[in-house]
């Protein structure tokens, strides 16, 4: 049976005193015995703040990216040996966001899987279409090729003990959101073409949905029999409205 995660990506927002309130709001709302793993993803100068906020809780710390170099002339880096140092145990790499700014190929995202998988971490890849695509059928396509590119460098056992994070780009910070239908016909074709390699590996994978969720829409997409928690953005930012998050995910899963 796999156990669902909710991870909080909050993005380029924070401060030493939203990070202790908003840690200090999800401690009084979540208890330690959660039926579904919750992580937060706070910018990278405030991971070791949060990761001494959330002494005694069971809430994981996540990065948010982490560069593919262990040490060296790499000015403004940031190694996975030093994520691990500090208590980072989920990274998430492949964001659109990513992707569309900073120019990150589907080659360098696997390599970056590759980094993380051999310091013992657990990659959160995120995959996923534009409008554009989704518009063009290209949808599978999309997300085939992606997750196309981690098998070829580093064989489909790498998803073992990895976490995929479906996020259509069209339905990122727009309010837009695909369909509780819609995505999971996507998250069962990411599935199935994962155990065309290998079926056990494929039945194992954490397969999350971002894109516009929030504490409306949490508890619908949750019951799909493919969707394994979710990948937040704006909601993670409030406690309340992440906490709901959470407790749909662990009562979908009852």
């Amino acid at each position: 049976m796999r156990k669902p995660l909710v991870m909080g990506n909050w993005k380029l927002n924070g401060s030493k005193d939203m990070a202790k309130s908003l840690v200090a709001g999800l401690r009084s709302e979540l208890s330690n015995n959660t039926a579904c793993n919750v992580a937060i993803a706070p910018p990278v100068v405030y991971l070791d703040f949060v990761k001494h906020q959330l002494d005694g809780s069971n809430i994981i710390l996540g990065a948010q990216d982490v560069g593919v170099n262990l040490s060296g002339a790499y000015t403004g880096e940031v190694s996975v040996e030093m994520l691990k140092d500090i208590g980072v145990t989920h990274v998430i790499i492949g964001h659109s966001e990513r992707r569309t700014y900073h120019k990150e190929s589907d080659e360098f995202i696997a390599k970056k899987f590759g980094v993380i998988k051999e310091a013992g971490l657990v990659p959160v890849l995120c995959i996923g279409e534009t409008e554009a695509e989704n518009e063009a059928g290209q949808t599978q396509a999309v997300c085939a090729r992606q997750i196309d590119a981690v098998i070829k460098a580093l064989g489909v056992q790498a998803f073992n003990g990895a976490v995929i994070a479906y996020e259509p780009v069209w339905a990122i910070g727009t309010g837009k959101s695909a369909t509780p239908a819609q995505a999971q016909a996507v998250h069962k074709f990411i599935r199935d073409h994962i155990a065309k390699q290998d079926a056990k590996v494929a039945q194992q994978v954490i397969i999350q949905y971002g894109g516009s969720v929030n504490d409306k829409n949490a508890a619908e997409l949750f019951t799909q029999p493919d969707i394994d928690g979710a990948l937040v953005g704006g909601a993670s930012l409030k406690a309340d409205a992440f906490a709901t998050i959470v407790k749909a995910a662990e009562q979908a899963k009852k």
